[in-house]
């Protein structure tokens, strides 16, 4: 019996101390979120800063539209009536200056370059005479002559390449046809034609633009417009990037329509980013700066769709403050309302905190 009581005491006694230490195990955060001890910070990477003022300089907003740099831009039409016999190039390629883009068919070229081959046949034979044998005026006909068409096979789009294998090849290639080559390197935007259209001298065929730089044309104010400056530094919101820029133009004209003044804007592109047709947010620097309460970009979080900022009320402990944030410029984020001078806020791991919040509002451990 007592060694039946003194077994059955031994586990009471084991279980009360399994209970105590494991509610002396619990952390902080068993019953607050945002209470963390050492070890939790570290794992959640929380790092606190303070709440200062910098000095930031004004900015006016505008929305802005991307557009293809006009002066980068090139667009390939045929000079001479013709119908399009093969494509050699397609909708988004980047093609380099004299690859081939199109194989069209002309009867005016054809007739030139039948002209040009007995022209060339002529001048050869006279040549190999010397102007001594024949006549000036029959030298320099036969000399005008084959440069005469060999002017006219250029002026209708025919490269000086063209125009020696077409004189190698002899009458077996004045066919007619004969391909058009891309004038400039860029990337091909358009091309609105198909195989069998017969088209007139000047239509359009292909558009090429080189996009190593873009242009972004902002819409302001004519009050505002008169504070924007060639040269002036501008930001480019798209894609959750800032892009930098500099302005170049600025109309003296105001839209009929929206009485808004035009200003464009050139953009590095050479990563690919901007494409004609977009819709940007343009952030213009101008003359003044002021000091304003800001805190680091990535300290601000959404809670319920508003602004959240986690301030630090002691050592591992912090409470969600809600914010109205600025402009964001170099990594700092201005703050309205809501913080003062001074405040701890949490700069590094805010959305490892709002994950902690939510997780408990759910009922997870």
């Amino acid at each position: 019996m007592n060694t039946l009581f003194s077994k059955s005491g031994l586990i009471c006694l084991a279980l009360l101390l399994a209970l105590a230490t494991s509610a002396s195990a619990q952390t902080p955060a068993a019953t607050d979120p945002l209470k963390l001890d050492a070890a939790a910070l570290s794992k959640a990477g929380i790092s606190v800063a303070t709440a200062t003022r910098l000095v930031v300089k004004d900015e006016l907003e505008a929305p802005g539209e991307v557009k293809a740099n006009a002066y980068s831009t090139v667009l390939v039409a045929p000079r001479v009536e013709a119908q399009v016999i093969a494509r050699k190039a397609r909708l988004g390629e980047v093609v380099k200056a004299g690859q081939p883009l199109v194989v069209l068919s002309s009867i005016q070229v054809a007739e030139t370059q039948g002209a040009l081959i007995v022209a060339e046949q002529d001048w050869q034979r006279i040549a190999s005479l010397g102007p001594q044998a024949v006549s000036a005026r029959r030298y320099n006909q036969a000399k005008v002559q084959r440069d005469l068409a060999r002017s006219k096979l250029r002026a209708y789009g025919l490269s000086n390449g063209q125009i020696h294998t077409l004189l190698r090849k002899g009458s077996a290639a004045a066919d007619g046809s004969f391909k058009l080559l891309a004038p400039a390197s860029g990337r091909i935007t358009t091309d609105h034609f198909v195989i069998g259209e017969r088209v007139m001298p000047g239509h359009t065929l292909f558009t090429l633009v080189k996009e190593d730089t873009v242009w972004v044309e902002a819409q302001l104010s004519p009050a505002d417009a008169e504070r924007v400056k060639p040269g002036t530094d501008t930001r480019i919101l798209a894609h959750d990037l800032s892009l930098p820029g500099k302005v170049i133009q600025r109309s003296h004209q105001s839209n009929e329509r929206t009485r808004t003044v035009p200003v464009r804007i050139a953009v590095d592109n050479r990563k690919d980013l901007l494409h004609p047709g977009e819709m940007v947010e343009v952030r213009l620097a101008v003359n003044g700066a002021s000091s304003q309460l800001v805190v680091a970009k990535a300290a601000i979080v959404l809670l319920q769709n508003q602004p959240t900022v986690f301030l630090e009320k002691a050592k591992g402990w912090f409470e969600p403050i809600p914010v109205r944030p600025g402009a964001t410029r170099g990594g700092w984020t201005v703050i309205k309302q809501g913080l003062k001078v001074g405040d701890r806020y949490v700069n590094q791991g805010a959305f490892a905190l709002k994950a902690r919040l939510l997780r408990s509002k759910l009922g997870e451990d």
